[in-house]
């Protein structure tokens, strides 16, 4: 049942949390990421930013292992520190 304010944080599902996938796992990744540059020709900087916060939070919630998203969201701050872009963040 959905919280009427902001839920407390539910118990991690395991004390062991399989590490998260970084090596390519999409099949035909090259069409996935011309369709992704596809969904953002013509749009405005601001357009794109929103699409693509739309975007996330619709995979997030098809995702919806909260520990996961926290480890994934770690694993891109650590990769743009680093200066990486691609999904292995190396």
């Amino acid at each position: 049942m959905p919280c009427a304010q902001p839920c407390a944080r539910q118990p991690a599902k395991s004390a062991i949390m399989p590490p998260l996938k970084t090596d390519p796992n999409i099949p035909d990744a090259d069409g996935f990421y011309a369709e992704l540059i596809a969904l953002h020709n013509g749009l405005s900087d601001a357009e794109s930013a929103a699409l693509n916060a739309r975007l996330i939070f619709i995979l997030a919630n098809q995702i919806g292992d909260r520990d996961v998203l926290s480890a994934a969201m770690k694993a891109a701050a650590a990769a743009r520190k680093r200066g990486k872009t691609n999904a292995e963040g190396q």
